[in-house]
């Protein structure tokens, strides 16, 4: 398998019940269009890179594992989730385990100290595995902090990606991770971003190494820029079409479903965004001073 073939979806925002993304967009009908879209397209790797649930419930988990699972097998292919800040983990890991279902994986030894603690009074260890399938390895981060909007890697995750990535796997790696290691194009998604601290770390764990793409979402419209000789990809969102041309200070987005269908291979990496209008109706427009409400709610102080 010298190409990898990965159907990359982010932001799907499922809600366990028949509730509406600001009221708005049905959610599961746009994974659902999303998908017949590409369908008659061959794939190795389903890859949903975080925000796969709106209210953090199992059911939302159980979801998309019975649209996504089954859709993957019928290709041939298999799923990797990542976890994004709106999902929650205990959610999360009960149905989607460490984000590679069916395949062994690894992850890290220990949960950090920092992390606050589940239900059964343990650390809540972060969503990280890596495995190797068919000469390719694939990396599941997790970027989110309990509670907040922004990313952050902890040096444990770090300290464990340098050492997944130490000699290279037969074709190469990709990365999966929710928020981007680049910046964002308006102000409020800057100050959801990772920060800037993680995003060095992380890149000087993996120069000079087989990483070959690194998978991303959050900022709900398409990016791709290349780091070091490595491309990140992050993909239009599934749930909504954010504007990236509007200014910085302000944020909206539209009733549009996207995806991005990669290639990568140890040559090249190719990319081909999907974005549609469902209805293009407008979903939310926050002006400069109401973005300016929710960074000082909720972003890194």
């Amino acid at each position: 398998m010298a190409t990898l073939r990965i159907l990359h979806l982010t932001d799907t925002h499922l809600h366990g019940d028949d509730s509406l993304h600001y009221g708005v967009v049905d959610t599961e009908s746009h994974l659902r269009m999303a998908l017949q879209r590409v369908a008659d397209r061959p794939f190795d790797l389903v890859v949903c890179s975080g925000d796969i649930s709106e209210d953090g419930s199992v059911a939302s988990y159980e979801l998309v594992r019975d649209i996504l699972d089954p859709w993957a097998a019928e290709r041939g292919a298999r799923t990797i989730y990542a976890m994004g800040n709106h999902d929650d983990r205990g959610g999360f890991r009960e149905v989607l385990g460490e984000g590679q279902p069916g395949v062994p994986v690894h992850t890290p030894a220990a949960a950090s100290p920092l992390q606050p603690p589940s239900s059964d009074g343990q650390p809540e260890r972060p969503v990280v595995s890596v495995t190797e399938v068919g000469g390719w390895r694939t990396i599941v981060l997790d970027t989110t902090v309990p509670g907040a909007g922004y990313g952050e890697l902890s040096e444990e995750q770090l300290d464990f990606l340098e050492h997944a990535v130490q000699s290279p796997a037969g074709h190469g790696t990709v990365i999966v991770m929710h928020h981007p290691p680049v910046r964002a194009e308006t102000d409020l998604l800057q100050a959801l971003a990772l920060d800037e601290r993680s995003a060095d770390g992380l890149w000087d764990r993996i120069r000079d190494t087989d990483v070959t793409a690194i998978l991303s979402g959050h900022y709900h419209h398409p990016i791709v820029e290349t780091v070091y000789g490595m491309p990140v990809v992050v993909a239009p969102g599934v749930t909504n079409l954010a504007a990236a041309f509007d200014g910085r200070t302000e944020e909206s987005a539209n009733d549009w479903f996207g995806a991005a269908v990669v290639e990568v291979s140890a040559e090249r990496t190719r990319v081909l965004p999907l974005s549609e209008p469902a209805t293009g109706d407008e979903v939310f427009r926050f002006n400069a001073e109401q973005v300016g409400q929710i960074i000082e709610a909720a972003g890194r102080q």
